[in-house]
């Protein structure tokens, strides 16, 4: 295991997300919802 974290990594690939991928992930999470009961988590997804 140290031999893998403590080389340091020289090649590191950034990633790109389209336009649309990203206006996907922002209005799901704008329409998601989490409700705290007690010890229960309700999530609802509004359409």
């Amino acid at each position: 295991m140290e031999g893998i974290y403590s080389k340091e990594q020289k090649v590191c690939k950034i990633a790109k997300a389209r336009p649309e991928t990203v206006q996907f992930l922002l209005s799901f999470s704008k329409s998601m919802h989490v409700i705290d009961y007690k010890n229960m988590k309700f999530e609802n997804v509004l359409n």
